[in-house]
């Protein structure tokens, strides 16, 4: 079976004059394979998906595949409030060379368990790519619950769950329920060394489009049986972690790709660029763990 562990950043999309930067998007990968990343995740909620045309989400895709050149898996994001839509975009990641999808609860329509059951199963009965489902319920208003993720074990395209809860304990349900059936991973980089601790296999993570390295690491160390360096690796990083949502994702990261010459300062509305009070929390959350 595929498996999708270890660090996964949840890739931003750069944006120049409007348009998406292809120029830094390549180098933005380029610096996270560098960096130690297991995996790439194109057009999720970081990426700003819902404002991506569809050109726009298949051109991000294709342009992650080919840059990377097999060397980590491209595990794209395919998520819509419709499970037709949902197909559609699964079609067009798989047509621009994606490993696997990662796909969100439809959001805002607020499925019940019987409907998220069957929008998952029709999508990956129409497209059969690894898949890893992502449970934001924050953001969707809809949470996949441990039975309907359990009832979903036959679909062998289900490869782990994105967990965004916030809540250690629906990883620790979900790997007591379903055993090594999916691999969980933190869908929230302030809980990845937690989750870790339940059985999880690593994060998708934000911070990593900043310090991929640094974020991998902690990864690492606790997979090497390490336990005291990836803790204390965790909480430096906790400042950062917790700077990164002083406003909506993906504001913040870009903020602080933006403040390294990394991306042009571009986010798409109804998103607009940090407060320059959030700016400073950002900046002094760097600082604090001695990465500014």
């Amino acid at each position: 079976m595929t498996r999708f562990e270890g660090t996964l950043p949840a890739l931003v999309t750069p944006f120049r004059g409007g348009a998406i930067d292809e120029t830094a998007l390549r180098e933005l990968v380029e610096r996270q394979i560098a960096g130690g990343v297991t995996g790439l995740v194109p057009c999720g909620t970081t990426g700003e998906s819902v404002t991506l045309s569809e050109s726009e989400h298949a051109r991000v895709v294709r342009v992650v595949v080919e840059q990377t050149k097999g060397r980590v898996p491209v595990v794209a994001g395919a998520g819509t409030v419709s499970t037709a839509h949902t197909i559609h975009l699964a079609e067009l990641c798989r047509d621009a060379g994606a490993d696997g999808l990662l796909l969100v609860c439809p959001y805002y329509n607020r499925p019940t368990q019987a409907g998220l059951e069957a929008h998952f199963r029709a999508v990956l009965k129409a497209v059969p790519l690894p898949s890893i489902l992502y449970n934001i319920p924050g953001r969707t208003g809809v949470d996949l619950g441990v039975e309907t993720l359990e009832r979903l074990a036959d679909v062998q395209e289900i490869v782990g769950i994105k967990e965004a809860t916030g809540n250690v304990l629906r990883s620790a349900q979900i790997l007591a329920r379903c055993g090594e059936r999916f691999t969980v991973l933190s869908g929230d980089d302030a809980l990845t060394l937690p989750v870790l601790s339940v059985g999880g296999r690593g994060v998708i993570s934000v911070t990593a489009n900043l310090l991929p390295k640094e974020t991998s690491e902690v990864v690492r160390l606790w997979n090497a049986g390490k336990i005291a360096e990836a803790r204390a690796l965790h909480l430096r990083l906790m400042p950062v972690h917790e700077s990164m949502f002083v406003e909506a994702n993906p504001g913040p990261i870009k903020a602080a790709m933006a403040a390294r010459d990394q991306l042009a300062p571009e986010i798409r509305l109804p998103l607009v660029w940090p407060a320059a009070e959030s700016l400073a929390k950002v900046t002094k959350a760097l600082s604090a763990a001695g990465l500014a």
